[in-house]
């Protein structure tokens, strides 16, 4: 199977950034207007290979797949009602420890949204941006909380996740999958789809404030140059963060 995934993160009215998600520049960096994410939506519709979908629809040899990491209100206010105007339907992958806390989404608002046909899923309990540096012990406790709290809201088996800070392991992927999870989102920016024991592993392209409405077309149709462009540049980051160490990962909290 082949997916174009949309990694997005927070949906704000202009100015707005305070209300949803978390604070600070870095995280500010992935909230988009809500014009701007109609503006996607848009040029989706009008260039996707294959209509948005959600991962429990069945294996189709083309996919295309909306999630929303994090967890903030955007993601209920704003996102949800415009993926459903269009009778879309999206991946909301809630860190757990934030539920409840604004501008974070509330028990509430998590069980309208899987009421309302959206799927929820993970992105772990604490959000720990370096999560392949985390031992086993605490994968296994990241997952195993966040899944059982966000099947307890809803009332039903969660098997999707995202993998949060974009620091994807075997390790992290193999305790995901001990702890249930059956498709998992990181953020390479690859199409191909991995089967990992009984877990399929997706990866997805960035979406950024500054993501033009026509750079999100060229991805949707699968732009071979576009999607090059994102794994050099993926690539390119994965290598600071790696030779960068702790100043990398200072830099980014501090921002």
């Amino acid at each position: 199977m082949k997916a174009v995934t949309f990694m997005y993160h927070d949906i704000v009215a202009e100015g707005a950034d305070d209300s949803s998600g978390f604070p600070g520049q870095a995280a500010d960096d992935y909230k988009l207007s809500v014009e701007s994410f109609e503006q996607h939506l848009a040029a989706i519709a009008a260039a996707a290979l294959a209509s948005p979908a959600v991962v429990t629809e069945g294996g189709t040899a083309r996919a295309t797949y909306i999630t929303f990491d994090d967890g903030g209100r955007g993601s209920y206010r704003n996102a949800a009602p415009a993926l459903e105007r269009r009778n879309w339907r999206g991946h909301f992958l809630i860190a757990t420890d934030y539920i409840n806390q604004p501008p974070f989404l509330s028990a509430d608002e998590i069980r309208d949204l899987h009421r309302r046909g959206h799927i929820i899923g993970s992105h772990s309990a604490s959000h720990p941006l370096r999560m392949a540096r985390c031992s086993r012990t605490e994968l296994r406790s990241e997952w195993t909380r966040s899944i059982e709290r966000l099947s307890d809201i809803i009332g039903a088996a969660v098997t999707v996740a995202s993998v949060p800070g974009g620091m994807y392991s075997a390790a992290v992927a193999e305790e995901a999958e001990n702890a249930g999870i059956r498709y998992l989102f990181n953020s390479e920016p690859i199409t191909r789809a991995r089967k990992l024991g009984s877990c399929t592993v997706l990866g997805r392209f960035t979406v950024k404030r500054g993501t033009s409405a026509g750079y999100v077309r060229s991805l949707a149709r699968a732009d071979r140059m576009a999607r090059l462009r994102e794994l050099a540049w993926w690539n390119f980051r994965k290598s600071a963060k790696a030779l960068g160490g702790e100043l990398y990962w200072r830099y980014r909290r501090n921002r």
